[in-house]
């Protein structure tokens, strides 16, 4: 649906975006993360027609963003950082001039007024002028604006900030209820927003596309937790395993109420391994040799360490470094 391609964009010898290509599809709600000055806002300043590449293209349903301005700027959706709201109007005044800058007329007009109004919960407030608004409800009414006339492509940057948790909630249900006919684009610093509404995520370093992945593949790592009663000296064994790099003893507990001793210990995989068919083995090793089995999972890397790894350049090619 979205198609960016070798996006490149200098502010005199700043590059502040440098071949940046990447697709995204239907439905998908994706996830522009990086540290300020990373360049996120260019890129979405470039795709939604504010701002033109130096180099590169931006495609919607295979319309040229640079052939067909127009065209693609009406069915896109947009709520900058920056809210762009006028504090002189009223919120019905700026939904109605917002939604003629969308080119939308008579009845089709007030249908999707009358459902932004709704879909972001901003009735109350139609005839209060935008500068009396508190900071949640003006980031509601710059959300009502972006999603007039049901966009194909919705661009948003911390749409949530500002919000309550009640308000985070209605506004996460919203972009999920928009997803399933549009493409969402979300930029923020929450790294529980990502977690509760992302599929993949797009990290940028220093202008630069590092990670362009699914949220599940970055959350696997090559390490998995046990809990047994097999003790060290026969834990030794898993090492004959192909799949096995190396085991080590996290901790031993001493339950002497219940007679039980307990070992944890992280196992290190070898990086083509299965992990779920490992798994497997290792449960049945376990239980045949007639000890206990506890716990038995892969540890997850946390997105707010993923993001740190990237940014610590200990991101290579064809994955993360697992180190550690």
């Amino acid at each position: 649906m979205l198609e960016v391609t070798q996006l490149t964009r200098n502010y005199g010898a700043l590059k502040a975006i440098e071949d940046v290509s990447f697709k995204i599809g239907k439905g998908e709600i994706v996830g522009l993360l990086g540290h300020n000055g990373a360049g996120k806002t260019t890129i979405m300043k470039i795709i939604s027609g504010y701002l033109e590449p130096n180099q590169g293209t931006v495609c919607v349903d295979d319309i040229n963003l640079a052939d067909h301005p127009k065209m693609v700027q009406m069915g896109l959706g947009y709520l900058p950082e920056n809210l762009p709201i006028y504090s002189d109007m009223t919120v019905a005044e700026y939904l109605d001039y917002a939604a003629d800058l969308k080119g939308l007329e008579g009845e089709q007009k007030l249908k999707e007024i009358k459902k932004a109004i709704i879909d972001t919960d901003i009735a109350q407030k139609l005839l209060s002028p935008i500068a009396t608004l508190s900071r949640g409800f003006k980031q509601r009414v710059g959300v009502a604006q972006a999603i007039l006339g049901q966009p194909k492509l919705l661009i948003l940057d911390e749409p949530t900030n500002g919000l309550d948790p009640d308000q985070t909630q209605h506004m996460r249900e919203l972009i999920r209820e928009i997803a399933k006919n549009a493409t969402v684009i979300l930029s923020t610093h929450i790294m529980q927003e990502v977690d509760a509404l992302c599929t993949r995520v797009l990290i940028l370093r220093a202008g630069k596309l590092a990670v362009d992945e699914k949220l599940e593949n970055l959350r696997g790592s090559d390490k998995i937790h046990l809990q047994t009663s097999m003790p060290e000296q026969e834990v030794s064994m898993l090492m004959d395993l192909d799949e096995i790099k190396s085991v080590r003893l996290l901790d031993k507990e001493n339950y002497q109420q219940d007679k039980l001793i307990v070992y944890s210990y992280q196992i290190t995989l070898n990086l083509t391994t299965n992990q779920r068919k490992i798994c497997a083995h290792l449960a049945s090793i376990i239980i045949s040799e007639k000890y206990q089995l506890y716990t038995l999972h892969a540890i997850q890397r946390d997105l707010e360490t993923l993001f740190k790894e990237v940014n610590e350049k200990s991101y290579m090619r064809g994955g993360l470094n697992n180190a550690a």
